[in-house]
């Protein structure tokens, strides 16, 4: 009988632990209203310890870079490209090129001219996050960043 409760347990509890998906990186979203005509969206990535992502610059041929695609709107249009930091970059034998990555957190950032008021800024992110073991699948993250 004591056999029967350990099984039970194990398929219970035991199963789930296999089956957690992994999200080393958190997203996070801000707006800045500049003035009438223009504003600037924020888009935060806070990566867990040991992992990174890598630049939005990153060179074909190695990892997916980080990369962003605003849905069309006629409220707003974008001025100029996406913003990021200057990233980390080393060697990287596994892909065998030089890879630009961030860990712990980022802040992308992303100037809007404004062509009506309520304006809400939709898209999405597309990532992939790695540690020193793997990479997971890339992914992609939907945004909604009402600018108030």
């Amino acid at each position: 009988m004591k056999k029967i409760y350990l099984l039970i347990g194990y398929l219970l509890f035991g199963a789930n632990l296999f089956g957690q998906i992994l999200t080393p990186v958190k997203w996070s979203y801000a707006a800045k209203v500049l003035n009438d005509k223009e504003a600037i969206v924020f888009i935060k990535a806070t990566i867990d310890d040991g992992w990174h992502i890598y630049s939005v610059n990153q060179k074909k041929g190695g990892p997916v870079k980080t990369s962003f695609q605003f849905s069309p709107s006629n409220r707003y249009d974008l001025i100029g490209k996406i913003s990021e930091p200057a990233p980390f970059t080393k060697f990287e034998p596994a892909f065998g090129i030089n890879v630009s990555y961030f860990e712990k957190s980022v802040i992308f950032s992303q100037k809007i001219q404004l062509t009506k008021h309520g304006v809400v800024v939709k898209g999405k992110v597309n990532f992939m996050v790695c540690n020193d073991e793997k990479c997971l699948p890339p992914q992609d993250v939907a945004f909604s960043i009402p600018l108030k």
